[in-house]
Parts: C-alpha cells; structure tokens; sequence
C-alpha cells in the first residue's frame, strides 16, 4: 500500500485463489471500528492534494448523491469530471465531501457503523470490506451486477474481485484502482556495476545488491525501505516480509506470534538492511521520502507499492526511463507483493441504491478509464483494477516501462493464503480486523525505534507481543 494507505494509488498464485480460510472468529464482532488510522499510501493507500468539503452531508432528493471520499489525485480528477459527464447523462447530481485520508477513514467508520444514512457512496478499500460486510453496514451489490452486463464483473482482475467479496460470496465494493507492491532499480547503475537484477529476487540477492550499491553514485544509497512509523507506512512493506519469511501476527487460532522466531528473523532482516544501507532518514521515511529518494538518485533500490512507478517515469521525472521493475522479493514463498485497492461501497442505509450504482458503474467501468486517457492523460487513468486496461494500446504507451509487472504483481497476490501457515483472516500486509489499525500503528513505534538504534528487534517485538495478545488475541479467542 503506499501510505500516502494503505494504503497513493496510496497497498499481491498467479490468478487462483485458495477458498476462503474459515474465520473461527466472526470479524465484525469488534464493532469498534474507530481505530481506523490511515494506510495511506501503502502506497497501499492513498496521498494527496487537499482538503475540502463537497457538501455532502445531509439527505437529498432521489436525483442527488452523497458520496464521502479521500482525497487523492486519481479522485480529485474524478470530482473534475463528474457533472460534465455522469450527471449530463444521468441527471444525478453528486454531492462529494472530499477529506484527507485519516479523517476520512474514522468519519465514514463512525457513518456506517451507525447507519446515519447521510452518505450513499464511500471509498473504502480491501481492509475494511470483510469486516463492515460481516457487520451489514454494506448493500450487496449482486444484483446490480447482475442486470449490468455492460460493468463487465468478469473483466475485474480476480485477485481484487475477490477481496471485495464477502464471507457470503456477495460482491460488497467495487475497485476505482489497485496496487501490488514490487522492487524497482536503477538499471543504469546496475550496469554500471556489472551486476544482473533477477526477475524473481530473493531478499538474500536483494541484500547482497544494497551493500554492493552503497556510493555507486555520488551520496546513494543501496536500498530505500519504509522506517516511518504507521500501520500503512512501515508494516506494509515489512508485513509481507515477515509473510515471506514464514511469519505471521497470528496463527490459525489467533494466537499472537509478534515475537515467534520468524517474525523477529524478518524485522531483524529488515531493520539490520535499512539501516545498514538504506536511505538517510529512515526511522521517518514513509512512502513520499522514498519516493523523493529514487527520484533524486539517492537511492539505487526500492521496494514499495506499484502505484509509485507511475510518478517515476513521469515524463517530468529525472530518472524516466532508467527505473527497472520486477517481483517483490521473496524467502519461502512463491510471491510477496501486497495487495490494496480503493473501492466504491454502498451504505446499507442508504434509499437510493440504484442510483448510487450508476454511479459506481460509471467511475468503476472501462468508459471512464478511457474519459481520464483522453481528457487529463494516460498516466493519471485509475488503473489496476481491470484486464482490458492493460490490453489497451494507449495506456500500454502511457505505462510501456512498467505496466505488465504491475499486472503480475496483482494478479500474484492471495490475501487468503499470502505465507506459510492458515491465517485467521484475510490480508497480506495488513489483518482484516478492526483492531488492526490500531495494533500495527502500536508495534510500528517500537519497530521504527529498532531502525533509529534505540532499542533491540526483540524488545520491540516483545512488547508488540504483549500488546497483540491483549488487543486482539484475547477477544478473539473467546
């Protein structure tokens, strides 16, 4: 996820998913769904421009539509098109409320979980559908699907599709964009170098890479990794290393396993590469610092959301063109990269759900991909959510250096199955739970202090233990 969230477009076995893992605890039993802190760019979750207000709260006739969402780029742009487009054909007016990524996560958790009916349409993401679906704050949109042969369902990439599937087998959102997560290089210092980066990378390879990258150019570094504190900001990337590593937060039984051997082997992998050679800074570097890094040519590696390469071969970047894309790295798995998406939900409540799919069928379809192409560019087009995207010649020039990893790296993600062991819910850098949040953004403040060298891997992962085990393990379990 880029934390931007989480996760900027803000969060990875190629197509075939295991059959849902059966929760031995039902997950919307914590209705407590406040601690809901961002993932921003998990770049898994989102980033970007400002603040404001669309004026959505409040009913409205049945020609109207109240739809709360972040505000990122891709949805700014979305906001931009709206009235010219799907109100000029529909005759329904939206009304947005557009807020930054942590005020909109606790103001649409507290309007669904209390089902005030103020807002018919949210962006919400693959962390909280399992859990608002198994709480029914969310309308099933199967029908909808159903009499729309036109959305096209069946060209949704899988992976994405069923992630917003429920516990019930019904469709609960449907995906604006997605993301996975890969390592990206320089291939011009690689080959400065002499060395061949492998398409599937070993954590081992990618190591010993870093500590052969240390000043192949004046001031760079090996490798940037997240070391921002923040659920969605270091636990996204490290969760999946601690996946491929044969860890994991809990086992099927939700016993807590923060402090299990594989677990500490991981974050002590982690910590000890980052700040061995990784970016200045780390301790504080979340998604955008990275970001930045790679595109000054301070750093010669990087490992983060898909959503990034974007804005690295932008035609204004000074490194376009030189970036090199390939899987996530891995240890004892076939794939690591993550899984995110922003999504459109409807709230249960609300009395005008067939307008409010209209409404998701036009931002989520094929036509608006190809009204952003043609009216803002290629390069801001949601993407990663739908095959036919990466089938078109137009984004396929758009996205030539990097579209297809980003299409594996999706198309590779199992939040059922993303390690070694059952999980008790489904997620790859996250848990499915609403405890979570709060939890990962805990453990990530004594991580974060490991990397700044003020206190040990096991001492913070002895504490995060403790803290599992009393926030989730013990409920859980009953």
């Amino acid at each position: 996820m880029a934390e931007r969230q989480g996760p900027r477009t803000g969060t990875t076995t190629h197509g075939t998913f295991a059959s849902p893992l059966s929760r031995r605890a039902a997950l919307g039993g914590a209705a407590g769904v406040g601690a809901t802190a961002a993932l921003s760019a998990c770049a898994g979750a989102g980033g970007g421009g400002g603040t404001g207000s669309g004026g959505g709260e409040g009913g409205g006739d049945d020609k109207t539509l109240n739809v709360i969402m972040v505000n990122n780029p891709q949805m700014v742009d979305l906001q931009k098109l709206t009235a010219d487009n799907f109100t000029k054909d529909t005759g329904i007016t939206v009304k947005y409320t557009v807020l930054p990524e942590n005020d909109v996560r606790d103001k649409i958790s507290q309007e669904f979980s209390s089902q005030a009916g103020q807002y018919d349409v949210a962006s919400i993401s693959n962390y909280e559908v399992p859990f608002y679906s198994k709480n029914g704050w969310l309308a099933p949109l199967d029908e909808f699907i159903s009499a729309d042969s036109a959305f096209g369902q069946d060209d949704i990439l899988k992976p994405l599709a069923t992630a917003l599937t429920g516990e019930d087998g019904k469709v609960y959102a449907e995906p604006f964009y997605g993301e996975s997560s890969f390592l990206m290089y320089r291939k011009d210092v690689f080959e400065a170098k002499g060395l061949t980066m492998p398409e599937k990378p070993t954590w081992q390879e990618v190591a010993d890479f870093a500590a052969q990258l240390d000043g192949a150019q004046p001031g760079m570094k090996g490798i940037a990794l997240r070391g921002q504190p923040g659920w969605g900001q270091v636990f996204a990337p490290l969760t999946t290393v601690v996946n491929t590593f044969g860890g994991t937060w809990f086992d099927e039984d939700w016993t807590a396993q923060v402090n299990a051997p594989e677990f500490v082997a991981a974050t002590k992998f982690y910590v000890d590469l980052v700040r061995a050679h990784g970016e200045n800074g780390a301790p504080q570097a979340g998604f955008t610092e990275c970001l930045n890094g790679m595109t000054q040519s301070q750093v010669a590696m990087w490992y983060d959301a898909t959503s990034a390469a974007g804005s690295l071969d932008a035609a204004d970047s000074p490194v376009a063109g030189k970036i090199g894309y390939v899987a996530a790295p891995v240890d004892q798995t076939e794939s690591s990269g993550w899984l995110y998406t922003w999504a459109w939900g409807v709230q249960k409540a609300s009395k005008r759900q067939e307008n409010a799919w209209k409404f998701i069928s036009w931002a989520s379809s094929k036509e608006y991909e190809e009204l952003v192409g043609a009216q803002v560019g290629w390069a801001s087009v949601p993407a990663g959510k739908r095959n036919s995207t990466y089938e078109n010649a137009d984004y396929q020039a758009s996205a030539g250096p990097f579209y297809k990893a980003t299409q594996d790296a999706i198309n590779a993600a199992n939040p059922a199955d993303p390690g070694v062991q059952p999980r008790p819910a489904p997620g790859i850098q996250f848990v499915a739970i609403p405890e979570f949040a709060d939890l990962g953004t805990q453990v990530s403040q004594f991580v974060s202090s490991a990397i700044a060298g003020q206190m040990s891997v096991e001492d913070a992962l002895d504490q995060g233990q403790d803290l599992a085990t009393k926030l989730v393990s013990d409920k859980y379990k009953k």
